[in-house]
């Protein structure tokens, strides 16, 4: 596929800036990339133990369609979803089939009302998006389709964004009010990450619940404004933080990749490489919106001592 590609339902193509109506879902993306490397390590967040991987889970927010999203009138909403598997014509023994897909990109806390994601992501506007906390399977690992009215944010503004020829793709986003409740992950803002280093990413891989994917490992570090590493991943993965799984600090933004599914017969199936094969997955770094992010925190701490 043509790699320059987005991960999500692009409006517009990485480093162009040609305009197009976004697609109604995901799956009507004629751009599907992202791959399973070696085994298949997405898990949901209720297997998870890991008090730090929690953390980094709990900052992950859901970018869905705001006219999928109904207020119930009673302090809750309900997510309009679609069967993963009858939306993308899966094989009976596909991961996660019988799932819920709704939203069509991820995002990251990076502040008190500071969204990260990708630049392809929200290069259409951000006034018909909304941002959803809690989109995951809960305890008993039943997929949470209504959530709390607090949970879902709109956006005030996008306050920087860039889907570059150098192959970064990255936006800040402000949002309507302050998020109270959910982790803001630490950025790494200086230097790069280490050559193999292990690295996880959390997101909503074709738009179903949110997923933790381990197992990862930096290719390729030769890049400036990204790196390439063998995660797990797939369209609505875009946006997603990738952490390192040492620090747990985000290294960057999962932006592009490889091609998700290929047809088996009549179904389709997830496209599987070797951990060192297929073109591996495109990860902006954190540190080229590092600056812009700081100011804009900077901007916002002195604001409220103002007030």
């Amino acid at each position: 596929m043509n790699i320059s590609k987005p991960c999500c339902s692009p409006c517009k193509s990485a480093g162009h800036t040609q305009k197009k109506p976004c697609p109604s879902s995901l799956k009507d993306s004629p751009f599907q990339p992202e791959v399973v490397y070696g085994p298949d390590d997405r898990v949901d967040i209720h297997q998870v133990k890991d008090e730090k991987v929690l953390k980094d889970a709990d900052s992950v927010v859901a970018l869905y369609p705001a006219d999928k999203i109904v207020d119930n009138g009673d302090g809750t909403s309900s997510l309009k979803t679609e069967k993963f598997g009858d939306a993308y014509r899966l094989c009976e023994d596909e991961p996660f089939r019988e799932q819920p897909t709704g939203a069509f990109c991820s995002g990251f806390l990076v502040g008190p009302d500071l969204i990260a994601t990708a630049g392809h992501c929200v290069d259409n506007g951000v006034a018909n998006t909304k941002f959803v906390f809690g989109y995951q399977t809960d305890e008993k690992g039943v997929p949470t389709t209504i959530v709390q009215n607090s949970e879902v944010y709109s956006a005030k503004e996008v306050i920087g964004e860039d889907v570059g020829s150098d192959g970064a793709d990255w936006a800040l986003v402000r949002l309507d009010r302050p998020v109270e409740n959910h982790n803001i992950v630490t950025v790494r803002d200086s230097g790069k990450i280490d050559d193999g280093q292990a690295v996880h990413v959390i997101g909503h891989p074709a738009g179903i619940p949110k997923k933790y994917a381990p197992g990862a490992n930096v290719r390729d570090n030769n890049r400036g404004a990204y790196f390439v590493a063998n995660l797990d991943t797939y369209g609505g993965n875009s946006g997603s933080p990738v952490f390192n799984s040492e620090t747990h600090e985000v290294e960057g933004i999962l932006v592009r990749g490889a091609t998700d599914f290929k047809w088996e017969g009549s179904c389709r199936v997830s496209n599987e490489c070797p951990d060192t094969g297929c073109r591996g997955e495109d990860v902006t770094r954190a540190s080229v919106f590092s600056d812009l992010l700081k100011e804009a925190t900077k901007e916002a701490a002195e604001e409220t001592a103002k007030s």
